[in-house]
């Protein structure tokens, strides 16, 4: 694990400067959908700042828009569903069904413990059903540390969700993948760190869930924790901001920039906007076309894709080239 105490005299390098060129786009195989901010938990975490309070969710006709624009892109490989809950949100089953039926896989983002919520406990099968691949949110394999970033009982819930989705044969089935989502925990003080590294800390996560909780898994995701939403408010509340985007850009690292995942997926918005990557999205950053014109999903319709050529940076995005990078699929070296 990284660890570094970063003194705030020396402005932070921008980050347009330190990647020394235009970050360009690939083709497109991702489509990640943030179907809004309603959600049962409220994570200390969350860059979405979602909660039980929050009402923004997907209308139905950008629900329709983008089945349309799922059936109608062949290129597109993946379906990555975020929220909020993506499963308490308008149009989830809808674009789930569209997206297996038009071939895609499917990703959700879950935290599990969506699954005990009435309505929802026909979840599992119904993930099963469509062979819909699970990432969910367990920040640490220790009871502690999650509920201390997610709420008491939370941990225990997660786990007794993992052993239903077990029992249903996710995590067992080649079909049926569960992959679990690392975060550090947020900093106490001016000492910051990186995730540990991924291969290392998934084989103590399956070592100790399976010694304690019978619970198989596929893969672990680490991912760093990104200046914005609830995590940017925590920093700044104790006066850690600047110090941490120092830390980040001093970690960055240039063979990182290759893989990162904004280079070959879209993020769309409950209105139906579109941005370069989710983190973009949180902090209000769109996409834009060559023009300057920001872009919709009814843009993508008319002109297909690959509409874009220039990714839209900030200095936020240190935090996804920092030591072996992070990405919404983790850990990018």
């Amino acid at each position: 694990m990284v660890q570094s105490p970063i003194s705030a005299a020396v402005q932070v390098t921008p980050f347009e400067e330190a990647i020394a060129h235009p970050l360009t786009k690939q083709p497109i195989t991702v489509l990640q959908i943030n179907l809004g901010r309603r959600c049962n938990l409220a994570c200390t975490h969350c860059h979405v700042e979602a909660g039980p309070n929050r009402t923004e969710e997907l209308s139905p006709e950008v629900c329709d828009q983008l089945i349309r624009l799922i059936k109608r892109s062949p290129q597109l490989e993946t379906v990555d569903l975020t929220g909020g809950a993506p499963e308490l949100n308008y149009g989830f089953r809808p674009l789930v069904e569209a997206a297996r039926a038009a071939g895609k896989t499917v990703l959700v983002r879950s935290n599990l413990t969506i699954m005990f919520e009435p309505g929802f406990e026909d979840l599992p099968d119904y993930f099963a059903q469509h062979q819909v691949r699970i990432v969910a949110s367990l920040p640490c394999y220790l009871e502690k540390n999650v509920d201390q970033q997610r709420g008491a009982g939370v941990y225990q819930e997660a786990i007794r969700a993992i052993q239903i989705l077990n029992q249903r044969g996710y995590g067992r089935d080649p079909n049926l993948g569960l992959d679990l989502v690392y975060n550090p925990s947020l900093p106490q003080g001016d000492r910051f760190s990186l995730p540990p590294a991924q291969a290392g800390l998934e084989a103590d996560y399956k070592t100790y869930l399976r010694e304690h909780f019978g619970i198989e898994f596929n893969h672990l995701f680490t991912i760093t924790n990104i200046p914005i939403g609830r995590t940017q408010h925590y920093l700044q509340r104790r006066g850690l901001e600047t110090d941490y985007l120092h830390f980040l850009a001093a970690h960055y690292n240039a063979a990182t920039v290759e893989h990162l995942m904004c280079r070959t997926e879209l993020s769309i918005d409950y209105h139906g906007n579109v941005y370069d990557c989710d983190f973009n999205q949180m902090a209000g950053v769109p996409a834009q076309l060559p023009d300057g014109q920001p872009l919709t999903v009814a843009t993508l319709l008319a002109q297909g894709l690959n509409t874009i050529e220039t990714i839209q940076t900030a200095d936020y995005c240190y935090a996804c080239t920092a030591g072996c990078g992070s990405s919404c699929g983790g850990s990018l070296l």
